[in-house]
């Protein structure tokens, strides 16, 4: 049994999913930049930020970026957070 909040393993698959749901119109695919001043995930830019530091970060938006809270859940965010881990090359 899981402890109240227990996160489970990150999945990259969904990750992918929401990624391309969510995330691709700004970020591009394969994390190359569509719009000037967005993070190349490809380069790991940003990438090298702890998991929970991007977490508040989808969470509150950024700049242009919006806010996903209520939009995803955590779990969601750190399934794209270890599908953008995958990305760097």
């Amino acid at each position: 049994m899981l402890a109240p909040g227990a996160v489970l393993a990150a999945d990259v698959i969904e990750g992918q999913r929401i990624y391309n749901q969510h995330c691709i119109g700004c970020h591009g695919p394969g994390g190359h930049s569509a719009l000037p001043n967005a993070p190349h995930f490809s380069r790991g830019e940003r990438l090298m930020q702890p998991d929970m530091l991007l977490l508040a970060t989808i969470k509150a938006g950024k700049m242009t970026m919006p806010s996903f809270n209520g939009i995803l859940r955590d779990q969601q965010i750190l399934d794209v957070i270890a599908y953008l881990r995958t990305l760097q090359r």
